[in-house]
């Protein structure tokens, strides 16, 4: 059972990363940090979202490394 759970979050996370770098690749950027929407993205904000869940399994709190 914690595979399928793990999985989950791994595969929102790749999920989310793509759609982050089709907007970066669209914009013609490398990274975020050089877009005008940095801090008002809310494609960089579900994908920041999705890292720390898959850090954490949807847990509040520490981290499983």
């Amino acid at each position: 059972m914690n595979e399928i759970v793990d999985e989950k979050w791994q595969l929102d996370l790749e999920k989310k990363k793509q759609l982050l770098e089709e907007c970066q690749k669209s914009k013609n950027l490398k990274s975020c940090f050089a877009c005008e929407k940095l801090l008002d993205c809310i494609i960089r904000d579900e994908y920041i979202q999705a890292v720390y869940d898959s850090m954490s399994r949807g847990e509040t709190g520490g981290f499983e490394f």
